[in-house]
């Protein structure tokens, strides 16, 4: 072979290329960003419309459907989710893989301007943002003090720590989250409002013509021009009391009679506590091109700094930190990687008994891995789990090339040959069975690299890895290896010399192998002999596979986590405020900090309900798992009463139930009783726990019926009175002011807390009267009632939808799926209903089915390289026929680690496909060598079996070693990987014992089937040139 020779003749060269590749591959290593995850580019957008003191059915039908409507015109949209809320309207719009995000953002922008004049006009301006999961957060931190008021550590946060970190290199945004919110609040008084006959409609209109300050032209002179401002801001609270805001006659009436102004805070929304305690929250994302690891680096010193500056009794301190898992994440990889690459140097050794040869194998291992971070950098992507993972998946096929190209070149020298020449002999004799094994990897992953829409962008840097990887290390095996094999390899007659201790012991086993490799061809003759019962046990394998699967294994998107933070989601009942959900939180957070594992809890609270993170440690420093804790949490939790509590186990998912099923129609009403009647169902589904909707139950909602005959009487419109409600009770921002720190902050109106306490503050409103100077209570014009009202709508497409949601435990999220769909389909649905799935379950069904398309097409592909190889179409079917049997393995496997058909285990069944081909082609390879040379098929492939039994057994024993790290689990998260290792190793180990007994018996019937068509055709050729 030109490479074999060309490094032979010129090892000085060859030397140097390599070195190079290495010093190429280094410097790309040190070019490499550092992230836990792939950098993706999701086609999704999210409108974000804020409509004040607007009820869930307004935003509806106001906002939402016209919105929604004016989408449909927008080119390459793939589905449209919307959720109308209390005050807020939210749609995410998810576009083609292919689709220009630029331009999809303004056409988006350009559908809501078409009807802008149909949106009312007190909703503010709509924000589009581009979903970017590398935008997350990767620093959380948490800004608490014993010594300090809220205010204090709200306004420490705000004004100076924040700012701190935002000239950190590579953080594109910090927030900060659970601070007060300041602002100079005008808080009027209802009471006094109507002794003076004013609406907060007139207050309103005087602070905005009195506050504001703006250019109003040029003097022109002849060599100088002079700007003109009228300065009419006004600086601080006691100038917003003079502020006159009506004039009686000669009597004035000036803001502070009527209201309380304060340099205070705006009314919260939100909440955030550490183990009980309030505190502040800042947040830090990195940017696109920063890596994580540099960024929380560099945030971790700034903390260190910070706490020194921090009054005493107030901490900063870091709840969540993305570089240190980022960091634990790839250092698990590299362990494992490291540790399978020693055990497979270890397998080389006792096979080929010499240290020299185990040392020219086991460079290829390191050449390979470096060289491969060239082809990471120039993909341009990040150093990640995802393409550590390909290398750690690789390790051990990386010298499987190498071990089988020294075993033959040590073969050669076993017959007498020198060093260079059985280097030389023994690569060009087994050379295109290498490229042949390498190939066939190659082609099984090459599809899984292209992989269509996001599964394709996230599985890209794995694949291209693998494949780079693989290829590098084809050419180190016909390059590194047979020359230092010609040159340093052992001497002539080495294997002569007699052996003492561990050698001794080694060159005992060889020779024991070496006797078992001659019986083998005896069973490959018995094999022969026996054809049909070796294609009964094939099928028997493979339907038992199925049959084990179906009946006990299960499916899940992700592996089951172990991770260091459990999650509890709080829903509040409808018309709950922020004070009641904060009760229920903590309650909950309190019965999670009794649990001996607990670290610190980290509460979330809006008037809705809310999330508790509870951080359970590393699952190396406890002994319990995070599904056993999950298990005890759960059963506490279950005694408290008036919310909704949902604990999550596993965050892998999305932080969601696993188990989601959306309903979707026309009718809002007919659509919950579908809903909840499923519900009720599959609560009795074995494995399912906190079943619950998506929506709330409907919330109380004061009704104000305007008798519009009186009031247009009276010169009052529905619109003035709506925006006086909006003023009293949902607040408005009318400008600005300057505090003393320089900050800008809002002037808010609204009435004093007091007087938005019932509905009798609501009928006693001053309205005003037009043309008469005179105000009227609210209650003269209209009717208030307290009826029902939606807490949340949701859409999807255009349609209502209600979801309906479970946990799952002691089954896998797959078959309590599976289950539930069944549920599902018996409905008899009314015409314009529907289900379909959501949430991790919908994600399953569209990636697996990616991959299933990818595996199909590497097996394709797959067969074209071996139909090459052969020269033949027949020949490679039995290769083909071949890779089922690597199933049975798999699923036994994983049946007893635990495990289940996941995203990793699938990973791993698609290295598989290459894996038994590598197998096959080894033995047919040899076995069709000596066909050639007129040897009997029967004689052949007994030789070849002799012959090629060491290399594949070296083979398989190197990838179970490399495996074997993986497999057992070294370090946090090393669960996520398990089921991919543990798939490889079961199916690795039948499928090589099956290969070894069915791939002779599977080619020789299809040899013999092809030579008798063969016949058959020839003699219908004789016939039919005999009757002409």
């Amino acid at each position: 072979m030109f490479l074999s020779n060309f490094s032979v003749k010129k090892p000085i060269v060859t030397i140097v290329i390599l070195l190079m590749l290495m010093a190429g591959g280094l410097l790309a290593l040190n070019k490499l960003k550092v992230n836990q995850f792939p950098d993706i580019e999701l086609p999704i957008l999210v409108i974000d419309i804020n409509y004040p003191g607007a009820s869930p059915d307004s935003v509806e039908r106001e906002v939402l459907n016209r919105i929604e409507k004016a989408l449909q015109s927008v080119n390459g949209v793939k589905d449209v989710r919307g959720t109308a809320n209390e005050g807020n309207a939210s749609i995410v719009v998810s576009f083609d893989f292919k689709k220009n995000m630029i331009e999809a953002t303004d056409e988006v922008r350009n559908a809501i301007s078409r009807v802008r004049y149909k949106l009312p006009n007190e909703i503010r301006e709509p924000v589009i943002l581009h979903i970017d999961p590398s935008a997350q957060p990767i620093m959380q931190l948490a800004l608490s003090s014993s010594s300090q008021s809220h205010a204090e550590i709200s306004r420490l946060a705000e004004d100076q720590i924040a700012d701190k970190f935002r000239g950190v290199p590579g953080a594109a945004q910090v927030n900060v989250n659970g601070a007060l919110k300041r602002e100079l609040s005008v808080l009027l008084h209802a009471q006094k409002l109507r002794e003076v006959n004013l609406s907060v409609t007139e207050v309103v209109n005087a602070l905005r013509t009195q506050n504001a300050t703006a250019p109003v032209g040029k003097i022109r002179g002849q060599l100088e021009d002079q700007s003109i401002r009228l300065v009419g801001r006004l600086e601080n609270p006691a100038d917003f009391e003079k502020i006159v805001v009506k004039r009686s006659g000669n009597d004035l009436i000036r803001l502070g009679q009527v209201a309380t102004i304060q340099d205070g805070f705006a009314e919260q929304n939100s909440l955030s506590f550490r183990s009980g305690k309030p505190n502040v929250g800042i947040s830090v994302t990195r940017s696109r091109n920063a890596s994580t690891v540099s960024v929380a680096t560099e945030v971790r010193k700034l903390v260190k700094e910070i706490n020194q500056t921090l009054p005493s009794g107030t901490v900063l301190e870091i709840t969540q930190d993305g570089g240190v898992e980022a960091q634990d994440s790839l250092r698990n990889v590299i362990d494992a990687l490291v540790f399978g690459a020693g055990l497979t140097v270890f397998v080389v050794y006792v096979f080929l008994n010499s240290w020299r040869s185990t040392l020219i194998t086991a460079l290829s291992l390191p050449t390979s891995v470096i060289t491969s971070f060239i082809a990471v950098w120039l993909c341009g992507f990040t150093l990640n789990f995802m393409s550590l993972l390909g290398l750690s998946l690789a390790i051990g096929v990386l010298i499987d090339d190498a071990i089988v190209v020294r075993e033959n070149i040590v073969r050669h020298m076993e017959r007498g040959f020198d060093r260079r020449t059985a280097a030389l002999n023994g690569t060009s004799e087994i050379g295109m069975a290498v490229a042949g094994t390498t190939f066939s990897i190659v082609a099984v992953f090459i599809p899984v690299a292209f992989m269509p829409g996001v599964s394709g962008e996230w599985f890209r840097p794995f694949g291209i890895t693998v494949v780079a990887s693989v290829m590098v290390s084809l050419l180190i095996s016909f390059t590194l290896d047979p020359m230092l094999s010609a040159y340093w390899g052992d001497p002539v007659g080495e294997h002569l010399k007699p052996k003492t201790g561990i050698s001794l012991k080694l060159k005992q086993f060889n020779e024991w192998f070496d006797h078992q490799a001659d019986r083998y061809g005896n069973v490959i003759a018995w094999a022969l002999h026996h054809r049909r019962w070796m294609i009964a046990f094939a099928i028997v394998s493979f339907i038992g596979a199925i049959f084990l699967q179906v009946k006990f294994g299960g499916s899940s998107f992700f592996p089951k986590g172990d991770a260091n933070t459990l999650a509890i989601d709080v829903r509040s009942p409808a018309s709950s405020n922020l004070e009641y959900s904060r009760i229920k939180l903590e309650a909950a957070a309190a019965l999670a900090r009794t649990l001996p594992e607990t670290k610190a809890t980290n509460s979330y609270v809006n008037p809705n309900g809310g999330r508790i993170y509870v951080d359970i440690g590393k699952s190396s420093k406890r002994k319990r798992s995070a599904e056993e804790i999950g298990i005890e949490l759960r059963s506490k939790i279950s005694q408290l009463v008036g919310a909704e509590f949902t604990v999550l186990d596993d965050l892998s998912g999305g932080a969601s139930k696993p188990v989601q099923i959306r309903f979707s129609g026309t009718d809002s009403r007919k659509l919950l009783a579908i809903a909840s009647d499923f519900m009720a169902q599959l609560r009795q589904v074995p494995g399912t726990v906190d079943v619950g909707l998506s929506l709330q139950d409907p919330q109380n909602e004061l009704q104000i019926e305007l008798d519009r005959g009186l009031a247009n009487t009276l010169g009052i419109s529905v619109t003035d009175t709506a925006n006086a409600l909006r003023v009293a009770f949902a607040g408005i921002e009318v400008g600005d002011w300057v505090d003393p720190t320089g900050e800008a902050r809002d002037v808010a109106v609204r009435l004093t807390p007091e007087d938005r306490i019932n509905a009798a503050n609501l009928e006693r409103l001053p309205i005003t009267v037009s043309g008469m100077n005179t105000v009227i209570p609210l209650a003269q014009i209209a009717q208030v009632s307290m009826g029902k009202a939606p807490s949340k709508i949701e859409h999807s497409d255009g349609k209502r939808t209600i979801g309906v949601s479970a946990n799952v435990q002691g089954r896998s999220s797959g078959e309590v799926t599976a289950d539930a769909l069944k549920l599902a389909k018996k409905i008899n649905f009314p015409e314009g209903y529907g289900i379909e799935l959501a949430g991790a379950s919908k994600d399953q069904q569209e990636v697996f089915a990616e991959m299933g398309i990818a595996l199909i097409s590497g097996i394709g592909l797959m067969y074209f390289i071996l139909v090459m190889q052969f020269s033949s179409f027949t020949a490679p079917l039995a290769v083909m026929f071949s890779l089922p049997l690597s199933l049975i393995g798999v699923v036994v496997a994983l049946l007893l680690t635990g495990g289940t058909l996941n995203l990793m285990s699938l990973i791993g069944v698609i290295m598989l496909m290459g894996l038994v081909a590598k197998n096959a082609i080894l033995l047919l390879d040899a076995a069709r060598s000596l066909e050639a040379e007129g040897v009997d098929r029967e004689e052949a492939l007994m030789a070849a079996g002799r012959k090629r039994l060491r290399p594949i057994i070296m083979t398989t024993f190197a990838l179970i070693a490399g495996m074997l790290p993986v497999a057992i689990g070294v370090g946090d998260g090393s669960e996520f990987y398990r089921p991919m290792a543990v798939a490889i190793i079961g199916g690795t180990i039948t499928s090589t014992i099956l290969t070894l007994l069915v791939i002779p018996s599977f080619y020789d019937s299809i040899e013999l089937s092809k030579e008798a068509w063969q016949r058959r055709f020839q003699s219908l050729g004789r016939r039919l040139n005999w009757r002409t």
